[in-house]
């Protein structure tokens, strides 16, 4: 891999969130890793445990702030964002040389947007989000089998996995209630580029205040930014 020669804008941007979707995009665009999207996520428990897992950022809205992902409401992150609504999150490119970290108030999407994007998924992956407990224990893989075909009996398609069933098959399978997106309202975001000598990156970092606002929204102070040494 050849060395790298970015650096961040001069001066830097006013808001943080476009650059991080272009640099997204060109991710895609460069194929340098299968999920270009994958994205460290960091919650803790009220007494401060943290833990972390890959889930996949599904949506940047640079304005008004925010990164959108999907899960299990009841998995054991969606129990901790219930207790402290608030997490971090990576997004890294190694082949690109970039980095961007994030943190920020989490809130749950919006019931209309979680159902469009759950209708979008196809038709085995909607069973499984019925079929699993997440994170719960499961005496067996022969047990989540059965949960899934269960799953797949109940909403009349077939089992999920079976040879020579279309992917595409169109069928009706809801979105279950304990399943649906995040937004996470960044207060904070660090844009990083990695330097050619000397680990000499190039770094910056935007914060503001979010207040709380109606309809699980936040009124944001404009952003501040400041570069950092590496």
């Amino acid at each position: 891999m050849g060395e790298h020669t970015e650096l961040l804008p001069e001066p830097l941007p006013a808001e943080p969130l476009s650059a991080v979707a272009r640099w997204l995009a060109d991710a895609w665009a460069a194929r340098c890793q299968p999920n270009a999207n994958a994205m460290v996520l960091a919650t803790s428990t009220p007494d401060g445990r943290p833990s972390a897992r890959v889930v996949l950022c599904r949506d940047i809205a640079p304005q008004p702030g925010y990164v959108v992902f999907y899960t299990n409401y009841q998995s054991s992150k969606g129990r901790q964002l219930t207790d402290n609504a608030r997490a971090a999150a990576v997004l890294h490119w190694d082949a690109l040389g970039r980095q961007v970290r994030l943190e920020g108030a989490v809130v749950q999407s919006p019931a209309a947007e979680s159902d469009a994007y759950f209708n979008s998924r196809s038709w085995d992956k909607r069973v499984g989000a019925w079929a699993s407990a997440q994170s719960e224990p499961v005496p067996s893989r022969a047990a989540l089998e059965r949960a899934v075909a269960a799953a797949a009996q109940r909403f009349g398609t077939p089992i999920p996995g079976t040879p020579g069933v279309d992917e595409n098959l169109k069928v009706e399978v809801p979105r279950p209630p304990h399943w649906g997106g995040y937004r996470l309202w960044a207060d904070a975001v660090e844009l990083w580029v990695e330097g050619s000598q000397g680990r000499i990156h190039d770094r910056a970092r935007w914060s503001r205040t979010l207040r709380p606002a109606a309809g699980g929204a936040f009124e944001a102070s404009p952003w501040q930014v400041t570069r950092l040494q590496p």
